[in-house]
């Protein structure tokens, strides 16, 4: 802002403090500010249009014809003033009626006036008014002007809230006349339905006072919030606290760049001096950025001008005072969170009994937030674009991830439909809980293994929930994503022994931890920084513990000293080739013998398996069978790496398909080599939970199943209602020969038997 802007800023906003500390009624009021605005600027003509019942009205004029006031009215994107308010953009023209969207209103006797300037008057990003200026001579004002109509516009924002000048109607209408029910969609990231008030994670900030009394007091609290947020940056990169990813590192420098940039501290400071308080001077240059962003078509410079838009809001809550997430301050009611992005740490933190789903702006399917989302049972949509310039907090929404979508104000009608969906889950919910002491037995009297899949203590209580045979896949690495550094192993042996006497008598197979890859650990980073182009194929899993053995012999003697006098499993992640096996197990031998020399209790029996998640494994397992005693197929890792297919590209899911021939053929084969050997088989993740693949899955041979606590009901209806001898038969018939759609020949083989499948 240049020093004329400021001064001219300064001079009206010196003059509407006045004005808005009068006790005059608010239309006294704008009559007034038009006047004052008019002078100062010396322009002929300015007037102030306010949305009214999703209409732009002209409520003040000076220099227009009084009669029009209250009686022009046009829509959003009608005319110049509704273009500013549609496009929220100003606009600046040295004659008028050469813009194609002009729009002449004779009520007005505006003829005579050629040149026009108009910006935009800002609520909670939303268009809710327009301030124009208008000159008989044809010229295009100076930039100094139109900065000085902007600042303006903030404090008539403020007197037009104030005043109840306009009400929530208007303000949504002002986005395309919104008022009703609206649909957006996204990308399943976990399935479920869920019901609840939006409830934003950082809460939006209120302005209270837009116009400053002391500006160099105001100076000094932008440098204390400056100070404070640098120190919170430089906590970040030191501590990795800031959340987790890939992308880590850039996302910090990008920061760090905006968070010293003189250039940024400059324009908050020029606002100031424009007689703007500190919160109303950071959001000023923060409509002015958002301005700029929807000019910029390059999405890596929208990425980074994202990056300071959510910088700005960090030092509007700096310097506000207004700290803290929506879980310190916790959930009231029945709620669906909002977010841009999540740490798995930030979700754990909220309510569970309030907390009934979540919908994120960006989000991917590997994100560690929704593994930990879908160990809590919490649907969770990602994707979705424009949701804060959509919903309002405390505003109602209707969540169906399963068909990945959000519906926002909805009708009466869409609520009693939706209520009607919940209800049927629940039935069927309470249908499967019923089947809580039933054991797993088919119809023709063979016993399958259902287990369920955990990773958190709080996950522990759905063994006894579910009747589950054990804990098939205990994720370690849960406890390492939630922290802000490497858990200590005294810490990791308390979660561990607590996991087990929780489980009683009944199995445990501990997975050791599977980070790196898209399991990114800030704290745990390659040692040439790099980057990896494909992840889920890098430096991962097992290969990190083995380069780091520290990690592994820490987390070996921690499982070690947790399980005393018991059968302790043991399971190791991404094994490619035998050799990985042997250098992992001789870990836990060395840390064994290192507990057995000082006397200490250690397991009475050991029981080792590995993942088949690499394809190259399969073609050794006669190699690997004699040194385990399970093995558990992830099919997750394992499909995308056979059709080389990644499973968080949602271009690519239409071909991640677990009925495919292949994946079944290979499972099969994997079951017959090592049939006959004292080797249990399990499958482990999504595929196992779902009806149809379950039923596949028995059909090549899997008699283990280790799945989530929700399907748990499901699957032992499948099993209770199947002969396991006739779906083998059918199977080999459909591998020999495949049909069409596997999917089709499976469903219909269930129904003609009277197998209802969810």
């Amino acid at each position: 802002m240049s020093i004329g802007a400021v001064e001219a800023a300064r001079n009206i906003l010196t003059r509407l403090h006045d004005v808005m500390a009068s006790r005059s009624h608010a239309q006294a009021k704008l009559n007034t500010v038009v006047e004052v605005i008019g002078e100062c600027l010396d322009s002929e003509v300015c007037s102030i249009y306010l949305l009214r019942e999703g209409m732009l009205e002209l409520f003040a004029t000076r220099g227009l014809a009084q009669e029009a006031v209250h009686v022009t009215r046009m829509a959003v994107g009608e005319g110049l003033v509704g273009t500013i308010a549609e496009d929220i953009e100003s606009l600046n023209l040295a004659e008028a009626t050469a813009h194609p969207d002009f729009s002449y209103r004779p009520e007005t006797g505006e003829e005579k006036f050629h040149s026009f300037a108009g910006v935009p008057i800002v609520r909670r990003e939303r268009a809710v008014g327009v301030l124009s200026v208008q000159h008989v001579e044809p010229r295009r004002y100076d930039d100094i002007e139109v900065e000085a109509l902007q600042t303006v516009a903030m404090v008539l924002a403020e007197l037009i809230t104030n005043a109840d000048l306009i009400d929530e109607v208007d303000v949504l209408s002002a986005s395309g006349g919104q008022t009703g029910p609206e649909q957006l969609r996204g990308l399943t990231l976990v399935k479920g339905l869920a019901s609840g008030v939006a409830v934003y994670h950082q809460p939006r900030i209120t302005i209270e006072h837009v116009v400053a009394e002391d500006t160099e007091a105001e100076r000094q609290r932008v440098i204390l919030a400056f100070d404070k947020m640098r120190e919170q940056i430089e906590r970040m990169a030191s501590q990795a606290e800031f959340g987790v990813g890939g992308e880590h590192e850039e996302v910090l420098a990008t920061y760090k760049m905006f968070a010293y940039d003189e250039g940024w501290t400059r324009r908050i400071n020029e606002a100031i001096d424009s007689g703007l308080t500190a919160e109303a001077a950071i959001e000023r240059v923060q409509q002015r950025t958002r301005m700029r962003m929807r000019q910029i078509d390059d999405p890596l410079l929208a990425d980074r001008m994202h990056d300071l838009e959510d910088l700005s809001n960090r030092l509007l809550r700096i310097v506000s005072g207004q700290l803290g997430t929506a879980a310190t301050m916790g959930l009231r009611n029945d709620a669906i969170l909002i977010a841009r992005n999540l740490g798995p740490a930030e979700l754990l933190e909220y309510d569970r009994r309030r907390l009934k789903g979540v919908i994120l702006e960006e989000g991917s399917l590997t994100s560690h937030v929704v593994i930990v989302a879908r160990a809590m049972g919490v649907p969770v949509l990602g994707r979705v674009r424009g949701l804060r310039g959509k919903v309002r907090d405390g505003e109602l929404l209707l969540l169906d991830s399963d068909q990945a979508t959000v519906t926002i104000r909805p009708s009466a009608g869409l609520i009693e439909a939706f209520e009607g969906r919940f209800a049927r889950n629940r039935e069927r919910q309470a249908v499967y809980a019923a089947l809580r002491d039933v054991v797993p037995v088919s119809a023709d009297g063979k016993r399958i293994a259902v287990m369920i899949n955990a990773g958190l203590r709080d996950d522990l209580a759905n063994l006894s929930l579910t009747g589950a045979d054990g804990i098939g896949l205990f994720r370690t690495e849960f406890q390492f994503l939630v922290s802000a550094t490497l858990p200590a192993r005294e810490r990791q042996t308390r979660l561990y022994r607590d996991v087990l006497e929780a489980a009683g008598n009944k199995p445990v197979l501990f997975r050791t931890v599977d980070i790196g890859g898209d399991k990114t650990l800030p704290y745990l980073r390659h040692d040439d920084g790099d980057s990896e182009e494909n992840p889920a194929m890098g430096w991962r899993a097992l290969r990190v513990a083995l380069e780091r053995d520290g990690l592994l012999k820490a987390q070996a003697r921690a499982l070690l000293e947790a399980a005393p006098d018991r059968t302790l499993n043991v399971m190791f992640p991404m094994v490619s080739e035998p050799w990985e096996f042997d250098a992992a197990k001789a870990v836990f031998d060395g840390q064994l013998a290192f507990l057995r020399r000082r006397k200490k209790r250690v397991p009475e029996a050991i029981r080792y398996g590995v993942m088949l998640e690499v394809p190259a494994l399969a073609e050794q397992l006669d190699l690997i069978a004699p040194k385990i005693q399970f093995l558990s197929i992830g099919t997750n890792d394992l499909t995308q790496f056979l059709f080389a297919a990644d499973r968080s590209n949602p271009k690519l899911a239409e071909r991640y398909d677990w009925l495919s021939p292949a994946i079944l053929r290979f499972l099969r084969r994997v079951v017959r080599t090592l049939d006959g050997q004292p080797i249990d088989i399990t499958v482990c993740g999504e595929m196992g939970g779902r009806q149809l693949e379950a039923l596949a899955l028995i059909g090549v041979g899997i008699e283990r199943l280790s799945i989530t606590p929700a399907s748990v009901g499901p699957i032992k209806a499948l099993i209770g209602k199947l002969e396991v001898a006739a779906i083998r038969a059918a199977m080999e018939e459909w591998l020999a020969a495949p049909p069409v759609s596997m999917r089709e020949a499976l469903t219909s083989w269930a129904t003609e038997r009277g197998i209802v499948l969810d």
